[in-house]
C-alpha cells in the first residue's frame, strides 16, 4: 500500500537532485556535470536508439545532447520541465534533426537520380507536395499548448508508451492520456481547415 508514495518521493528526490545539478553544471563544474551524465545517460541513450534504430548514431546524438547540456544548463526553467522531461526534449529533437538530416540526403540522391531519368515533374510535385504538407503541420502544432506538444511529441516522435510519457514528465497517466487526446482533436481540426490556426 505504501509502494506509490515512495515511489513518488523518491522520483521527486531524484528531480531536485537533478535540478541541484544543473544550476552546478551551469556554474562550469565538472564533477556535477559527471554525476548528471551517470544518473541520467541511460535513458538518453536508451531513447536515441529507439528513435534511430541505429547504435552508433544513438551514441553521437547521446554526445551532442550532453554538449547541450554543459552549454545549455544555466537556460534550464524547473517550472517548464523536469530535469529529465528537458533532457528528454532535447534527446528527441537531435534525434528527429538527424534524422531530417539523413532524409534531405536521401532524398537529394532522389531527386538527382529521377532528374537523370527525366522525371523530373513528378519529384518536383512530388516535394512541393510534401512541402505544404509539412508546412501545414507546423503551423497546426502551433495551435497546441506547450504541455500538449511536449505529450504528443514524446508519444510519437519520441517512441514512448503512455506510461513512459507520464513517468518522464513526472505526471498521472490520465493527464497524458487526455493531453494527447485534447492535442490531436485540436491537429485534427487545425488540418481539416487547411493548415490555417483557428
Amino acid at each position: 500500500m505504501s509502494g506509490p508514495p515512495v515511489r513518488l518521493r523518491l522520483e521527486q528526490q531524484a528531480n531536485r537532485r537533478l535540478a541541484t545539478l544543473l544550476v552546478a553544471i551551469a556554474g562550469a563544474d565538472r564533477e556535477a556535470f559527471t554525476e548528471f551524465y551517470r544518473a541520467t545517460s541511460p535513458r538518453v541513450f536508451g531513447l536515441a536508439v529507439r528513435i534511430l534504430r541505429e547504435r552508433t548514431a544513438a551514441e553521437e546524438v547521446t554526445q551532442e545532447v550532453y554538449l547541450q547540456v554543459w552549454s545549455l544548463a544555466g537556460r534550464y526553467d524547473e517550472q517548464r520541465a523536469s530535469p529529465m522531461g528537458w533532457l528528454i526534449m532535447l534527446t528527441h529533437r537531435r534525434a528527429v534533426d538527424r534524422i531530417r538530416g539523413d532524409r534531405s540526403a536521401t532524398d537529394r540522391d532522389t531527386v538527382y537520380g529521377h532528374a537523370q531519368l527525366g522525371r523530373d515533374h513528378d519529384v518536383v510535385e512530388e516535394a512541393a507536395s510534401q512541402r505544404i504538407e509539412e508546412q501545414a503541420v507546423r503551423r497546426c502544432l502551433d495551435t497546441l499548448t506547450s504541455r500538449q506538444r511536449e505529450t504528443i511529441a514524446l508519444a510519437y516522435y519520441g517512441g514512448q508508451t503512455y506510461p513512459e510519457v507520464a513517468d518522464v514528465l513526472d505526471i498521472p497517466l490520465g493527464t497524458v492520456k487526455s493531453r494527447i487526446r485534447d492535442g490531436l482533436k485540436r491537429l485534427a481540426a487545425c488540418l481539416a481547415g487547411g493548415g490555417e490556426i483557428q
